[in-house]
């Protein structure tokens, strides 16, 4: 007997036997009425397997007949499901949902248990802060590339070729920082795309951004070291720091990037880490300067600061007007280089980097070794054929292709419908735009369309919620590059059909 069916057995055995006790009835009524108390006290999950009739007949020392007729009651009651050559699989999911309603009616007795951490409940404590909606729809959510002219194919080869050539040996554990030929295949893709000339053991492979920020935090901030931010800045970003229990500084930008003028004002608070969105500022898009990174650099020079240069789009705020990066202009190697593939790709590939300054990487390395231990090795291997086969730059060229034409007929169709909000014109550089009011608008006005979107499948993110400070803008933060021409215009009018 398999163990799957011992189990069910089993349970099924120990409710047989109290149901005979309780009334005396026909043995298909007794067998029936004991599978449906398993079902109904979630003894036996949804869309578990029940045993064939004949094996719980043999175990239970009844007849065939007796079984399947309790079965016919159960599907009769919709309790359970039958379909020819898969068996009969309980359907009885509601009792699930009935637990989570039970559970959070229940008032736990905080002095059974041991004091949360202060880290802990500041963490749970920005729960809010991070971006977080349902994933029922894909219009318009911001972060998203054009999921549908992701090569699926030839990932699946090299995803085929991998599990055919893999060795027993290479099933054991992998190093924490990251497959070898991936981050020489990333130093190289950096070195060529972006000027960073950097040894592949700086190079931290990682889930994505909020891992890096994770890493980075504890290696380095302590409960009250202050850190830099632009103002506004992404809430992901927001969260991770506040949850650290730093110190935060917001920074509004100009037209050339995070404001000198008002970093000067705070050289007192000494922070240990500026972070800034160079490339492609989120949400606001700006592009900082040559002039402003090279200050930014003497600033963080003088102030013995590190500077996180998080490149989270460069491949599409670089292709048109191509700026040096930070870390290709400092010379004191202090610049934290990060990059990811989940807003290149697709973000269930969940695969990211980031370069760390020499000084820093034992430490990251001992962190990861603690937490996250590494990144599944086949991933790292594919996404290493996918570099060097030269499918990453190909894939690169179309995605910027295609969310430029999906760029183009966002705007102009938005402008045709939309009377009460206005995209503010700029290049194109993003995967996501914004999308202002024309009146003054409150925090309840932005609120109150998003629930409405919500509601439709149609998802936007608050531009007041990557503000830290308390002077806010309001407005939609819309990804428009994974949604197809046909459906992007349908969904444009049922914005506008909501503001």
């Amino acid at each position: 007997m398999n163990t799957n069916n011992k189990f069910v057995i089993e349970r099924i055995q120990k409710a047989f036997n109290i149901q005979k006790k309780i009334k005396p009835q026909n043995k298909y009524i007794v067998l029936y009425r004991s599978i449906k108390q398993c079902i109904v006290d979630v003894e036996l999950p949804h869309n578990w397997l029940l045993p064939a009739t004949r094996i719980l007949a043999e175990e239970l020392d009844l007849s065939r007949t007796t079984v399947i007729k309790a079965y016919e009651l159960l599907l009769l009651e919709k309790l359970i499901i039958s379909k020819k050559g898969s068996g009969n699989r309980i359907n009885y999911d509601r009792a699930i949902t009935d637990i989570e309603d039970s559970e959070k009616t229940k008032v736990l007795n905080e002095n059974l248990y041991p004091v949360i951490s202060q880290k802990g409940k500041s963490y749970l404590e920005n729960i809010p802060l991070i971006n977080r909606q349902p994933n029922t729809s894909i219009a318009f959510r911001p972060g998203l590339p054009p999921l549908d002219v992701f090569p699926v194919n030839q990932w699946k080869k090299l995803l085929n070729t991998y599990w055919r050539h893999i060795k027993s040996s290479g099933l054991s554990y992998s190093q924490s920082t990251g497959v070898k030929e991936l981050k020489k295949s990333i130093a190289n893709y950096l070195n060529v795309s972006r000027n960073i000339k950097c040894n592949p053991e700086q190079i931290v492979i990682v889930s994505g951004s909020l891992q890096s920020l994770y890493l980075i935090t504890n290696a380095l901030i302590d409960k009250g070291d202050s850190v830099v931010l632009e103002n506004p800045v992404f809430p992901n970003v927001h969260s991770i720091f506040k949850s650290s229990q730093a110190n935060l500084l917001p920074i509004n930008l100009d037209h050339e990037g995070i404001s000198i003028d008002q970093m000067n004002a705070l050289v007192e608070k000494k922070p240990k880490i500026i972070h800034v969105t160079p490339s492609n500022h989120y949400p606001l898009g700006v592009q900082m300067s040559l002039k402003r990174r090279k200050e930014l650099l003497q600033w963080a020079s003088k102030n013995k600061s590190f500077i996180i240069e998080n490149d989270y789009e460069n491949e599409i705020a670089n292709s048109f007007k191509n700026i040096p990066t930070i870390y290709s202009l400092d010379t004191e190697d202090r610049t934290i280089y990060m990059g990811t593939f989940n807003r290149l790709l697709h973000p269930s590939i969940r695969l990211g980097y980031m370069v760390v300054p020499k000084y820093l990487v034992s430490t990251i390395e001992a962190l990861q070794e603690h937490s996250h231990r590494f990144i599944s090795p086949s991933i790292q291997v594919v996404m290493n054929q996918f570099i060097e086969k030269n499918y990453l730059y190909k894939h690169i060229k179309t995605s910027i292709e295609v969310a430029k034409e999906r760029y183009d007929l966002f705007i102009s169709e938005f402008e045709l419908v939309s009377k009460n909000m206005f995209i503010q014109q700029k290049p194109f550089s993003s995967f996501h735009l914004i999308a202002y009011f024309k009146y003054s608008a409150t925090e309840e006005d932005e609120t109150e369309i998003i629930k409405k979107l919500t509601e439709h499948d149609v998802i936007a993110f608050p531009l007041s919620k990557c503000y830290i400070t308390s002077k806010k803008e309001y407005g939609l933060i819309l990804g428009y590059s994974s949604v197809r021409p046909t459906v992007l215009k349908q969904k444009i009018k049922k914005i506008a059909s909501f503001i």
